[in-house]
């Protein structure tokens, strides 16, 4: 998880956290008295799939049923529901699948955007986010979370190149080289956004090392996060969303 500080048009990248379970980055979370964060997994599932599985219609009502599910049933539930469907529609999309050119939160595999959804949504409500546009608790309100996804950014700023792999095989120089180009991209700024990044020399250099992506995805989620924070009060349900979304699916921050 990528940690800074906006000010203006600048973020500002001061380091990293790096948790060794799902748990302890909970328990960061919950320690922490104030953040604005977009995190890159899904917050909602596609309205179409949790009314033809009859699922809960209320948001916090659905996540609690689908937090109750193991994996191997929510894996086997949604390979039935495509199983149904025709060649080139298996997957039911959220409306913000289209314009943030995301994966469907359904899906079980490559990537796992589902387990993401099961494991990361539940510790976000145990650590008292306000989750806009779905979930507001009753006490508090100075955790934001916003569902970020940092491909989004990255297209923006240099297409369709590959900069990481998990398979050390395939971590190549043209991906050494995208990230280098990726980077140089995120201190110049995202025209459409109007944010760029502020770091230093070894901050710089852990973006470029880390083959895997980890971290540059992180600092992508920190300006997302950054630029949805400087639209706290904007109209509708804040931070840069549009003034009217799917209380079920939710959206995707910046898209």
């Amino acid at each position: 998880m990528a940690l800074g500080t906006a000010e203006a048009e600048r973020v500002t990248l001061s380091g990293f956290e790096c948790f060794d379970s799902l748990d302890d980055w909970g328990r960061w979370l919950g320690a922490s008295p104030e953040w604005v964060g977009a995190f890159d997994f899904p917050f909602g599932l596609p309205r179409e799939l949790v009314e033809h599985l009859c699922w809960p219609l209320q948001w916090h009502a659905l996540i609690a049923h689908y937090a109750g599910l193991g994996r191997a049933e929510i894996r086997q539930t949604f390979a039935a529901f495509c199983a149904a469907r025709p060649v080139g529609g298996k997957f039911a999309h959220r409306a913000t699948d289209g314009p943030a050119g995301s994966s469907p939160s359904m899906k079980w595999v490559n990537p796992p955007v589902a387990f993401m959804l099961h494991a990361g949504v539940p510790r976000l409500l145990e650590a008292g986010a306000v989750l806009p546009g779905l979930h507001r608790p009753a006490h508090g309100g100075a955790r934001i979370a916003l569902e970020g996804y940092p491909g989004l950014l990255a297209r923006e700023l240099i297409a369709r190149r590959s900069y990481k792999s998990d398979d050390p095989g395939a971590q190549t120089e043209a991906r050494r080289q995208a990230r280098v180009d990726l980077v140089e991209a995120m201190e110049k700024g995202s025209a459409r956004l109007g944010v760029r990044l502020v770091l230093n020399k070894s901050m710089r250099e852990r973006l470029l090392t880390d083959a895997k992506g980890d971290c540059i995805d992180a600092a992508l989620c920190l300006l997302q996060a950054a630029w949805a924070a400087a639209r706290s009060a904007s109209v509708g349900t804040g931070y840069g969303l549009p003034a009217e979304i799917d209380p079920l699916e939710g959206w995707i921050v910046t898209a």
